[in-house]
């Protein structure tokens, strides 16, 4: 990527956030974000990746008080019993733990799974939430890019290697649901097959936005398998808006500005932008409903590209070499 070009995708990123935005501040002017109103979920179990902080902190939270066991999936082991112990105060729900996980890592990955499935307990909800926004060049413990390598293929490794357990604990009108959380930067993505990682010209935007329109594409044809093999588990793309979190560290300097003097108003606050993720958790509208794309609680259509079904099983058949797991689309398909 020429600096130009990495230039227009810096422009492209921010025009769409602001778009978001807009949208966002006149919908409080109309009345706000309302919580949406569910159902008590007791015996049922959550994984829920960056839950330490900003929407995975309020996701976690949230299922917390509707009376689901919650295992926070992260790296920051030094906060994570400040965040157990304030969500179990703050809920009265002493199921709430915490799991180390590097998403950075394959490895670490691999013995967060081991160590979950040792538990001998079920998984009805995963959710995909965990992620970095327009870091510094840099590579994961594997050598991926990092945007592509944690905020895509650690959940990509994750969720493949927590279906089966998923697979037998959900039911006939009782399906287990993956969620992954993507955002409107997916829309001004571009996924680059023959430089996935970035290595011709790096561009933290483009970067980014390439792994969010990746976990659309990957939400979609898990979907489509899991629908072949007549799997009782969905899954679904929820888009969080423009939130109030920590993420923004990296960002131009004027967008850090807005957020630090307007952001109280500009910006969803992290309980409002995990809302779609827990609505998508347990409403009984989306029961056995998946390869959706979800923004404020409502379907909406993603970028048109992320429909081409040959684009969808080339990067997941990409992404099965990448971390090592065995691609199952031809005997799906075929069988």
């Amino acid at each position: 990527m020429s600096p130009l070009s990495a230039a227009r995708a810096a422009l492209r990123v921010y025009a769409a956030g602001a778009a978001v935005v807009l949208a966002q501040l006149l919908r409080r002017c109309c009345g706000g974000f309302a919580e949406p109103v569910l159902a008590p979920q007791p015996d049922r179990v959550a994984i829920v990746t960056g839950g330490t902080d900003g929407i995975g902190y309020s996701t976690a939270k949230h299922l917390a008080r509707l009376g689901m066991h919650v295992i926070i999936a992260g790296n920051n082991a030094g906060k994570a019993q400040d965040v157990v112990r304030q969500i179990q105060e703050e809920t009265l729900n002493d199921k709430v733990e915490f799991l180390y996980c590097d998403l950075a890592s394959l490895k670490s990955i691999q013995q967060f799974v081991q160590k979950f499935k040792k538990k001998k307990i079920p998984l009805h909800v995963l959710v995909n939430n965990a992620g970095v926004m327009m870091v510094p060049q840099r590579k994961t413990r594997d050598g991926f890019e990092e945007h592509f390598g944690l905020n895509y293929l650690g959940h990509f490794l994750l969720t493949n290697l927590l279906l089966d357990t998923m697979k037998e604990s959900g039911s006939p009108g009782r399906s287990a649901r993956v969620l992954t959380v993507s955002s409107a930067t997916h829309y001004i993505g571009e996924l680059n097959m023959d430089d996935l990682q970035g290595s011709r010209c790096y561009s933290p935007h483009s970067a980014y936005a390439q792994s969010k329109l990746a976990l659309v594409l990957f939400t979609y044809h898990l979907q489509r398998l899991l629908a072949a093999q007549g799997s009782p588990v969905t899954a679904n793309v929820v888009d969080p808006g423009v939130v109030n979190t920590d993420l923004y560290r990296h960002v131009f300097w004027g967008t850090r500005l807005i957020k630090k003097l307007f952001g109280w108003w500009f910006f969803k606050t992290p309980d409002e932008g995990a809302w779609t993720s827990v609505y998508a958790a347990v409403t009984p509208d989306l029961e056995g409903i998946g390869g959706r794309y979800l923004y404020n609680e409502k379907e909406t259509k993603s970028l048109a590209v992320t429909y081409d079904l040959d684009l969808q099983r080339e990067l997941w058949a990409r992404s099965c070499q990448m971390t090592g797991i065995t691609d199952v689309t031809q005997d799906t398909f075929s069988g």
